[in-house]
């Protein structure tokens, strides 16, 4: 049960930390934690635990009836233990770094095979199959040594105490026996095999100590792994929040945003100030880096959000609960990531309910129907891992599908079709339910001169709001931008 809560603890709180997170920490380190450092607490909360409550039993019933029969004797039998004691808390600083180091390098090879097997495509693209073995190989061999290491450490350990626990039961022989032949001691016979009895009762318990530490050790740095990840403030924290009582349709309003990521120097996001209808279909356009993801993940709170700098139907976002504004947004971010499950499940991931007429409907408003009804299995065929059976554009198709199926008020797409054609992108943007907020951010000049109107960015600013025939008589970016579209679009033909 200690085991099964943590994990869910630990999952219900990775889902509650910030995108960046993930970004610094490798998925093969916290899957890592999440699977053999929660088994080494469990191994510690069980083996660990039980074993030192049955060392102190059995030294709770059995040194009284050692010592009742004969004092002396039972103190030579245990005179050796405090020094097993100082050995192994002179070893636990040692078995404790090793054992950290184990599981570093644990880690290491759980992120590079998980990064292989999702990379399989381009390392066979570029032929680095020999490179990633000897990769493989190399972070291996760096795990295997830790773990000799932590062998020999373990392997020295346990035969001192096993040899000092011995010699306590020698040393009672000795002793014993030369009581034995002294006829004034009143020692007996009978005496003497029950404290050989009871000593080696605490033989194994107490040579057992080693391998308890080192279980000790390996929870102990697991508990500090799982801590670190547990002490990282969620993104957000809307327990203080509430959603209106009746939804708004969807008014956008963000006023002078700035944002700037952890550890940079520059912001990203410079007073961007913006107002978006509902039911305006705007698009967003602009050079490479100039902030125009950013403002997407800002809009649906993937970044911190300022207070009184983004509004939805008139209510500042940092006062609504972070489910209800997501549920109030579609958003289809750059990367079309599909799960390992089917076509179907993959549509209806945001609404599961959702009956097949539906799901049917919004594969078809996405273009990607003509494309399913072509596999052997159809809507059932199984996607793999990130979508990989489908090509880019089928991929941004079904997440696209999967947005339209939620029937969100907003829907928001970056750069969510530059993959598809660009007639099959004009077509999916034409047929989109004119009653809905539309933002989609593209490089595609054709499709985005469609929309009502047009927000040209450029170093974090929004520095020119027109439709596309106004910008192009009063935008000295977006004439450039329109210029090497066109230039492109003929060099590609």
């Amino acid at each position: 049960a200690v085991e099964s809560d943590l994990k869910q603890e630990l999952f219900e709180h990775l889902l509650r930390l910030p995108p960046s997170y993930f970004g610094v920490r490798s998925a093969g380190d916290l899957i890592g934690v999440s699977t053999s450092d929660v088994e080494n607490i469990r191994r510690m909360l069980g083996f660990a635990l039980l074993s030192l409550i049955n060392t102190v039993f059995a030294y709770a019933l059995t040194l009284p009836t050692m010592l009742a029969i004969d004092p002396g004797l039972s103190l030579v039998a245990i005179a050796p233990y405090p020094l097993m004691l100082w050995i192994t808390k002179s070893f636990s600083g040692r078995l404790q770094e090793e054992q950290a180091t184990v599981q570093e390098r644990l880690s290491d090879l759980n992120t590079l095979l998980q990064e292989d097997i999702s990379g399989i495509v381009p390392i066979k693209t570029y032929a680095q199959e020999t490179h990633e073995w000897e990769a493989f190989g190399e972070v291996n061999r760096q795990l295997l040594g830790a773990n000799l290491a932590l062998a020999r450490t373990r392997n020295l350990l346990f035969p001192i105490l096993g040899g000092i626990a011995s010699f306590s039961l020698l040393a009672l022989l000795w002793f014993g026996g030369e009581k034995l032949a002294d006829p004034t001691s009143g020692f007996q016979v009978g005496d003497l095999l029950a404290l050989i009895v009871l000593v080696e009762r605490l033989i194994f318990p107490t040579a057992l100590l080693g391998f308890t530490i080192t279980v000790y050790q390996r929870g102990r740095v697991s508990i500090d792994r799982i801590e670190a990840v547990l002490q990282e403030p969620p993104a957000i924290d809307d327990r203080q929040t509430q959603a209106p009582a009746v939804p708004g349709p969807g008014h956008l309003a963000i006023r002078n945003l700035e944002f700037t990521y952890p550890g940079a120097k520059q912001p990203t996001l410079r007073g961007v100030t913006l107002e978006i209808p509902t039911g305006e279909t705007l698009a967003i356009v602009g050079p490479v880096g100039a902030g125009k993801s950013t403002l997407a993940q800002a809009l649906t709170r993937l970044v911190t959000v300022p207070p009184h700098t983004l509004f939805l139907d008139g209510i500042d976002v940092t006062e609504l609960p972070v489910t209800y504004l997501r549920s109030r947004i579609a958003y289809v971010p750059q990367d079309s990531f599909l799960f390992s499950t089917t076509i179907r499940d993959n549509l209806r991931y945001g609404r599961p309910q959702a009956p097949d007429s539906a799901v049917e409907g919004a594969a078809a408003r996405a273009r990607i129907q003509g494309d399913i009804l072509t596999f052997p299995q159809r809507y059932d065929t199984i996607v793999g891992e990130r979508g990989i059976t489908l090509s880019g554009g089928q991929r941004q198709r079904t997440a696209l599908g999967r947005a339209l199926l939620v029937d969100a008020p907003i829907l928001l797409l970056d750069d969510a079709l530059s993959s598809v054609d660009n007639q099959t992108a004009m077509e999916i943007l034409a047929e989109l339910p004119r009653h809905k907020t539309v933002i989609f951010i593209t490089h595609k000049l054709a499709a985005a001169a469609t929309a009502d109107r047009i927000a040209v960015v450029e170093n974090g600013r929004v520095v020119a709001v027109g439709c596309h025939e106004t910008l192009l008589q009063t935008s000295p970016l977006y004439q450039k931008l329109w210029q090497q579209y066109e230039l492109a679009e003929v060099t590609a033909a």
